[in-house]
């Protein structure tokens, strides 16, 4: 079954046609990665899902109803944060909860139940400081718990680490991982690293465009192109980039940090590298430390679809 379906949806601002024909599912329980470049059409297609704006033409539909007309009915089972949520401060956090709790008139003792339980699953159980005091990461965490206060089927949440630290960024997935198979998660977000950390299902937007929708190793597999092969030799590095570069499989290649003898050769043909490698190494009488395949990156397939041309 499919919680999120878009048919040729489009949405027009003036001359600017932030989303152009997108037709997308979001199969249910899935962890769903949204990516795109910052103004891919991520937040418009958002507002267009939670009905607050309407499309231009084509269609949205959260369970089988349409986002422009049964709002009411979609609001009681989708919980949302927006990229930069809004709180009041001097509240607690469990004050915060229930307060967003009493807007979905959620009875007791039900309300103090799942409020207990969520500040655990965010880690802010036993906190009773005002949220004003709280750091960036400890809000974000806060508001994907007033999210899922009314047990939403669909969490939508847009752009939720882009302002986090290393440590509130992994706080944040983890917590969103958590939630695999318990609902349905839609996220939005340009940073690749944390789609492919999390995510069962991506969909690439690229200037209002659907580009490809499918499972990361998916991806990975249609959309890699080509293979990196990281070579570390005993000495002589410069001699054996020179003669690689010459050759027709090399697609280019990059210096591997901290080692100054090794590099990453990016080929377009593996069977031709494997092949031709040991000769060129006992050619310039080079020792081989390393020789490794590395796996296709999202941000690999990412470049490949959207990067040409900007």
């Amino acid at each position: 079954m499919n919680v999120v379906e878009t048919r040729d949806l489009t949405k027009q601002y003036g001359t600017v046609r932030a989303l152009d024909g997108v037709s997308l599912t979001v199969p249910e329980g899935s962890v769903f990665g949204f990516l795109g470049p910052n103004g891919a059409g991520k937040t418009t297609m958002l507002r267009i899902l939670l009905g607050l704006a309407p499309p231009t033409a084509g269609s949205a539909s959260i369970f089988n109803r349409d986002t422009s007309t049964e709002r009411d009915a979609i609001h009681a089972r989708v919980g949302f944060l927006p990229d930069v949520p809004g709180f009041y401060p001097w509240m607690t956090g469990a004050e915060f909860m229930r307060f967003a709790g009493s807007l979905f008139a959620i009875p007791e003792p039900q309300l103090s139940q799942r409020t207990d339980a969520l500040l655990d699953m965010a880690g802010l159980a036993g906190n009773r400081n005002p949220v004003g005091g709280y750091s960036r990461g400890m809000k974000q965490r806060l508001g994907i718990a007033q999210a899922l206060i009314n047990a939403p089927d669909l969490l939508i949440l847009d752009e939720p680490t882009s302002a986090l630290d290393p440590l509130g960024r992994a706080d944040v997935l983890q917590m969103i991982a958590s939630l695999r198979g318990r609902t349905t998660v839609l996220f939005s977000s340009h940073l690749l690293g944390d789609v492919e950390r999390v995510c069962d299902q991506v969909a690439v937007l690229d200037r209002g465009r659907l580009v490809v929708q499918g499972t990361v190793d998916e991806l990975r597999r249609s959309h890699g192109g080509s293979t990196t092969v990281r070579i570390a030799v005993t000495d002589g590095i410069g001699a054996l980039v020179a003669a690689v570069e010459a050759e027709p499989w090399c697609v280019r290649h990059t210096p591997v940090p901290h080692d100054g003898q090794a590099t990453d050769v990016v080929v377009n043909d593996l069977d031709a590298a494997r092949q031709a490698l040991p000769g060129l190494l006992a050619r310039l009488g080079l020792g081989l430390r390393r020789f490794d395949e590395l796996e296709v990156s999202l941000e690999d397939v990412f470049v490949g679809l959207v990067g040409v041309g900007r």
